[in-house]
């Protein structure tokens, strides 16, 4: 008689490939029929919706009223030169979610995206053509980068910004494709259990590998509304001897102000309204390193601090644990 299973297989192996320039592929399994697709379809759709990039989103010009008008000694006309600014992929250097930059150039010469890098920002994909103006153009303008997800118009963000600025649609997702293959493999004879082999390609603003990582993370945080209808203090886990252990989240609870961090990481984490150490540990790498006003010493103290503490933040608690530790931060910060 065939034994009857009380819980579904949980599949324990991923594997990661660097296939090219921005593009991977990643592989989990085994999973039983059925969970493969069960998973893959919502993390395809939070890539795609849900990883935070930076993007234009208005450029003021001087001399220009408005995106039909032409600039004397520059070859494209203004609606060209909106086009291409769009396809330029910026990262932001500094904590800011949103800046203004400027930038002049009044001699011969093509102009492409690594002509746009300064001290503020970063162009990631350098070879991208902006203009081609001449020695009598003086082209002066001013970009509005900001941080966020998926897709805005323009006509949202023209509430945004001041009147001499030309809005711009904004594609602040990073992420330019991501398809999944439900592959079947066999285990233990059984040739039922499925793979999930993700495709993923970014424009280099973020990782194949951190934008997954963002997704998964998310879809725990929505998931965790769920968390609401238990009352879970500590973790029942179950060891390969199949006895009880109670995981104690007491370490978990440490008050962020007794990490004896600097004032400057503390006050960026206050303000983020990060109170205690499970919070951190919740976070994805990708999360922390986008604290609001959390600069590179900051970060690296933070990062030293977690991992003196046994919680790298490039490795992920235990999801019961994350589970349970979670419900515990909602009650007490209630």
């Amino acid at each position: 008689m065939k034994e009857n299973k009380c819980v579904p297989y949980l599949a324990d192996q991923v594997e990661i490939e660097e296939i090219g320039e921005n593009l991977a592929k990643v592989s989990a399994f085994p999973f039983e029929s059925g969970y493969a697709i069960t998973l893959a379809h919502p993390l395809r759709r939070l890539l795609m919706s849900s990883s935070v990039g930076y993007a234009p989103i208005a450029v003021k010009i001087e001399g220009v009223t408005h995106e039909f008008d032409s600039l004397r000694g520059m070859l494209e006309d203004v609606a060209v030169f909106i086009l291409n600014l769009k396809t330029i992929r910026f990262n932001l250097k500094g904590d800011e979610d949103r800046v203004e930059v400027q930038y002049s150039f009044n001699e011969a010469k093509e102009i492409k995206g690594s002509d746009l890098e300064n001290d503020v920002v970063e162009v990631v994909n350098g070879d991208t053509h902006l203009a081609t103006i001449s020695d009598d153009c003086n082209l002066t303008f001013t970009v509005i980068i900001q941080k966020g997800i998926s897709y805005t118009p323009s006509e949202e963000t023209r509430e945004v910004v001041e009147k001499d600025f030309i809005p711009m649609d904004a594609f602040f997702t990073p992420v330019k494709k991501v398809v999944y293959d439900i592959e079947k493999m066999l285990v233990e004879d059984n040739p039922n259990f499925e793979k999930i082999v993700f495709t993923i390609q970014t424009d280099g603003q973020i990782s194949p590998v951190d934008a997954l990582k963002a997704a998964v993370n998310t879809m725990y945080d929505q998931m965790s509304v769920f968390n609401k209808v238990f009352d879970i203090s500590a973790v029942k886990l179950v060891n390969d001897s199949k006895e009880e252990e109670s995981v104690d989240l007491k370490d978990l609870l440490l008050a962020i102000d007794e990490l004896s961090l600097s004032a400057r990481s503390f006050n960026s984490l206050d303000r983020g309204n990060i109170k205690y150490l499970g919070e951190l540990v919740l976070m994805s790498e990708v999360e922390v390193q986008n604290i609001k006003n959390l600069g590179k010493k900051s970060l690296e103290e933070v990062s030293d601090k977690l991992a003196a503490l046994g919680y790298p933040i490039s490795e992920t608690i235990d999801e019961n644990i994350a589970s349970a530790l979670r419900k515990k931060l909602e009650q007490i910060k209630e």
